[in-house]
């Protein structure tokens, strides 16, 4: 049952940026209008990169695939390691019953660094980083199926959003068992009504004799109470989450990073424009599918089977703004992890270009 509160707009408001709320709509409109202008993409040349936009796209076509996997394991390790304390705070908010433990993301973060310490802030992360399988699927289907479209169509936006989703979908596939796992670590220690399952004492206390000692007690908890369906409890309300998210977020980042390549003097490296769009299409995004990600929190951690119920009992008990819960710390995640994930695939892409090509190209 949840803890039935009353919060007040100007509470819960405080956790949704204003700049947010105030030019989405407008951030919404341009892009819109200004779709048709971007899909302008040049005639075909070495790589078939894209010429006639001011920031060219390096497609899958000009890669070096023996290095582009090498690589990315790496900066894929090193991106969730980055912003993994964030998720964690992000999920605690969400699950918590109004403001029972944590009155906002910074309040979280020191009561979990005083009362866990560092370890408290990577509870799960071991798990977690099976995710990596997710995350090299995620970006071969991205180019792959960008690569599929370009058949059909060669607008930009029609591309990044198709591709976008599909890699979301088969990503999803594989994340949300681990994710399931890893969120019933993150909420041990913050009390029984709040998660299904409890570590026993002897592997929540002691020293784990085995690796991931934690992770299989859990895991056949799990198992035990729902079969193999409980580790994919919550997968519809990840693709409602997810699928959006990424469909979003990759025609936003090409149009911010082009919009501000018009702004920017020509000599401008490119990079530093695309750090800057990646955050403004997080945001964006964040912003358009936080709703569905409160919901998917609550089904995967405690144990419901209805998103429609899920949510609609959340509107009842805390309202519309109730879907803004971990906003603020998603953004705060989603901002760090964007620069560091745009610089790192972009340059991902750039060492793994082919030989022949790694001087045709503005960096």
């Amino acid at each position: 049952m949840y803890y039935l509160c009353q919060t007040t707009n100007s509470n819960v408001n405080n956790d949704l940026p204003s700049v947010i709320k105030t030019s989405l709509p407008t951030v919404l409109l341009l892009f819109m209008l200004s779709g048709r202008n971007q899909s302008d993409e040049g005639a075909p040349t070495a790589g078939r990169m894209q010429q006639k936009r001011n920031i060219q796209i390096i497609e899958w076509e000009d890669l070096d695939k023996r290095k582009f996997y090498s690589f990315g394991v790496f900066m894929t390790m090193t991106i969730r390691a980055t912003v993994y304390p964030a998720t964690l705070i992000r999920t605690r908010l969400q699950v918590q019953r109004g403001k029972s433990l944590y009155s906002g993301t910074f309040d979280a973060f020191f009561k979990i660094l005083r009362a866990e310490g560092v370890r408290g802030l990577y509870r799960g992360f071991m798990v977690n980083t099976f995710t990596l399988i997710s995350g090299q699927a995620y970006i071969t289907t991205y180019e792959l199926v960008r690569k599929y479209v370009s058949q059909y169509s060669e607008d930009n936006t029609v591309k990044s959003l198709v591709a976008g989703g599909s890699a979301s979908l088969v990503a999803q596939s594989i994340t949300v068992p681990i994710d399931v796992v890893s969120q019933q670590l993150m909420m041990q220690g913050q009390g029984e009504h709040l998660t299904r399952f409890r570590l026993n004492s002897n592997t929540e206390t002691e020293k784990p004799k085995k690796v991931f000692g934690q992770t299989r007690n859990i895991m056949a908890q799990i198992f035990a109470a729902d079969g193999f369906r409980g580790f994919y409890r919550g997968y519809v309300a990840s693709l409602l989450t997810y699928i959006p998210n990424s469909a979003v977020w990759w025609p936003f980042y090409h149009f911010y990073a082009e919009q501000l390549s018009k702004l920017a003097p020509s000599d401008c490296p490119h990079l530093i424009l695309q750090a800057m769009a990646g955050p403004l299409a997080a945001a964006t995004a964040s912003t358009v599918t936080n709703p569905m990600d409160v919901v998917r929190a609550r089904v995967q951690v405690e144990g419901r089977t209805s998103v429609i119920e899920t949510f609609r009992q959340l509107i009842k008990e805390e309202g519309f703004w109730g879907m803004t819960k971990g906003l603020s710390a998603r953004i705060i995640s989603s901002t760090p992890t964007a620069i560091v994930m745009v610089v790192g695939y972009e340059t991902l892409k750039k060492l793994s270009l082919r030989p022949e090509l790694v001087d045709s190209r503005h960096w």
